[in-house]
């Protein structure tokens, strides 16, 4: 028999994952406040400001040995180090996304991320797609064709997003019985640490770095970084363990919705007809989506 969570465990993990998504939802504000910064600065400064603060949480958690034991595991520190270099892929978008007025195509990147899940599971493990499935995936098609004539721009922020993060969670999910969220993240962090060193030598080297030279608020909004990027990660690692695959599944609707109202109402990108268009496509198929599987849900044992 599966085994079920404590009412209180399944309550809190739902809370977490409302909180984890509501903050990444709300992320690209963050970012906007750091638009005198260099896009590649600021994903340099994220990774090493993640990596510090994930240490000293290590160093109070004491869990520097699970560290130790996945820095000796040849084949899990490769899965690691492809998680990191993946998400860095994502990292760079999504601030160059959130600091170029495109806010509106990331939350399109992530609405369509359930999509892109099923196609890797095609891809990689081999599943084959059922009627609903496949529906989708037709959808999600058409929408990226009505967005590219209609708006004259294929929308790569939304697919680059939507692959990096999508394949993010499948080698996270392979992993994910292997080694503690928190490790993981110290991990990824660390590899990434030396992409992160040159960047800012070269940056440096070439035009200068900004953080030197921009205002105090902002520095001390970037100094932030590691903490605004570690908390919803582990929101979110601690939601997974409480509560089904399918509510959070629907819990990562939250993230994309808000993305969107941010992106229209608060950062005022335009919308045109095309791009109302492809997203209404999207939403509906997610909408076929989401029921096809709380009917899976319910005919499960």
């Amino acid at each position: 028999m599966p085994v079920v969570a404590p009412r209180g465990e399944s309550q809190r993990g739902l809370l977490a994952a409302l909180a984890a998504y509501t903050l990444w939802g709300f992320l690209p504000l963050y970012f906007v406040l750091l638009v005198g910064i260099n896009a590649f600065e600021i994903v340099a400064w994220r990774i090493l400001l993640t990596l510090v603060f994930c240490a000293i949480l290590i160093t109070v958690l004491r869990q520097w040995g699970e560290v130790g034991r996945v820095l000796r595991d040849g084949r899990l520190l490769g899965r690691l180090a492809l998680a990191g270099a993946v998400i860095y892929v994502n990292w760079q978008t999504y601030v160059l996304a959130s600091t170029s007025g495109h806010v509106l195509d990331a939350s399109l990147g992530y609405f369509i991320n359930p999509v892109v899940t099923i196609l890797l599971a095609v891809l990689l493990l081999g599943e084959r797609l059922g009627r609903v499935q496949w529906i989708a995936l037709g959808a999600t098609v058409v929408a990226f064709v009505i967005i590219a004539v209609g708006y004259g721009t294929f929308p790569w922020v939304a697919l680059v997003l939507a692959l990096s993060f999508g394949y993010y969670g499948f080698v996270k999910k392979d992993v994910g019985g292997r080694v503690a969220a928190l490790p993981g993240l110290f991990v990824e962090t660390l590899v990434l640490t030396p992409i992160a060193l040159i960047v800012l030598a070269v940056l440096g080297a070439t035009r200068g770095l900004d953080a030197l030279s921009a205002p105090p608020a902002e520095v001390w909004i970037l100094s932030g970084a590691g903490i605004a990027t570690a908390v919803p990660l582990l929101l979110f690692a601690a939601s997974a363990r409480r509560i089904s695959l399918t509510a959070l599944g629907f819990a990562q609707y939250l993230a994309p919705s808000i993305m969107f109202l941010v992106g229209w109402l608060i950062l005022g990108e335009h919308i045109p007809v095309a791009r109302w268009i492809g997203f209404a496509v999207v939403w509906g198929a997610l909408i076929v989506l989401s029921v096809e599987t709380l009917r899976a849900g319910r005919r499960r044992p």
